[in-house]
């Protein structure tokens, strides 16, 4: 699609004078935004926002939406309205409008082509509720009439979902493929190395879930520069958004200068994110709870410390999607603790009998302390201290 950056900012804001500035905000870091007309308050609201954008014209593509509530946007007003403000936007600077499938259907194409045919219109469809059955048949309702893009915008509740749609995206050209939810976070921000023109990102206001906002996809995640080249990590874990790990491992590769990224994976079935290692090009990945313990069923190797702790925290992916498992709990609480107390003779109260647990006690045991293991579970307690003699 001609004209578009990788990341296409979103700006949405009930008044314009947030819109002005969340715009503002937007250009310093992407020439690509699309202006949702349909969060602003009212129609006044709309008038005034476009006339202030017909007179600051930027240098920027624009996408002008006014969604429908009928097609899951904020308006309210009539199709005519809608339309009406849409013709506007574009007169006011804006080189795309994005029109839903719902208002499509109900309009003629010569009415589009006399009040829009300046601008270029991508057509949209949106499922919020579940990924529909037949992508290609969505396609080819999309692409009738004066489409020049189309958009499928899908609610994933398994990454398979988010795979289908973006395996879906690589085969054609001038789509734009967005997996909605939480587990689809990391096809999100992987969709356009698969095919998808570009990615949104909120300036404020998330307007669909799983959105990362436009700072994190910039600059921690650095989603403009991510190619097919591009070594992608992760960390999966249930829940995951809590974990720390894509800041700090992002801003590594960032100073190493590295073609790489690291992605939180929200996993409630490891099945699921297995099958997805493979066909996403994962290198390797961290392991949270509640996954350290059950991974290892699923390993081709294991390190022989990892197997006699019975938890893994870290895999590698090797040749033909091998995955060995390590962990790396062990050696980062005996280097940590050794710098600070004597451990040989020490006494030490663990919480807790999970994945990270065992790993501290197995290494605390053999570093000469006397360990005493404490849980909510007592069988799961007395089952670690009974592994690590404490």
């Amino acid at each position: 699609m001609l004209g578009l950056t990788k990341v296409c900012a979103v700006v949405a804001a009930r008044d314009a004078r947030s819109m002005r500035r969340q715009l503002d905000q937007a250009l310093r870091q992407t020439h690509t935004v699309e202006l949702r007309l349909d969060w602003l308050a009212d129609d006044r609201e709309i008038r005034g926002f476009l006339h202030w954008l017909e007179a600051h014209r930027r240098r920027a593509t624009l996408i002008a939406t006014c969604r429908r509530r009928e097609a899951g946007g904020e308006y309210s007003g009539t199709i005519a309205k809608q339309l009406v403000h849409l013709a506007d936007a574009v007169r006011a600077g804006c080189a795309w409008y994005d029109l839903e499938i719902e208002t499509v259907r109900q309009c003629p194409p010569e009415l589009l082509d006399v009040l829009l045919g300046e601008g270029r219109q991508l057509t949209s469809a949106h499922f919020f509720q579940k990924m529909p059955e037949n992508l290609p048949r969505v396609a080819a309702e999309l692409a009738r009439g004066r489409s020049d893009a189309i958009k499928i915008a899908a609610q994933c509740d398994s990454l398979g979902d988010a795979r289908k749609l973006l395996r879906f995206a690589r085969k054609r050209r001038n789509i734009v493929a967005v997996p909605m939810g939480d587990v689809a976070l990391p096809a999100r921000l992987l969709a356009m190395r698969e095919g998808s023109a570009f990615t949104y990102a909120p300036v404020e206001n998330a307007t669909a879930p799983g959105q990362i906002s436009l700072a994190q996809m910039k600059s921690v995640y650095r989603a403009d520069r991510l190619s097919r080249r591009t070594r992608v990590y992760g960390v999966i874990g249930d829940p995951v958004g809590h974990s720390l790990s894509p800041l700090m491992q992002n801003a590594a590769f960032a100073v190493r200068r590295m073609d790489a990224v690291y992605l939180p994976f929200l996993v409630h079935d490891l099945k699921d994110f297995l099958a997805a290692v493979e066909p996403l090009g994962i290198r390797g990945f961290s392991v949270t709870l509640p996954h350290k313990q059950g991974i290892l069923s699923h390993l081709d190797d294991c390190d022989p410390l990892a197997q006699k702790i019975g938890a893994v925290n870290t895999v590698v992916v090797r040749g033909r999607g091998k995955l060995y498992g390590y962990n790396t709990d062990y050696v980062g609480v005996l280097r940590t603790l050794e710098q600070r107390i004597p451990l040989r003779g020490s006494r030490v109260l663990i919480f807790g009998a999970g994945g990270a647990a065992r790993a501290v006690a197995f290494a605390l045991a053999r570093a000469g302390a006397a360990v005493c293991v404490c849980a909510r579970r007592p069988a799961r307690a007395r089952s670690l201290a009974a592994a690590v003699g404490g």
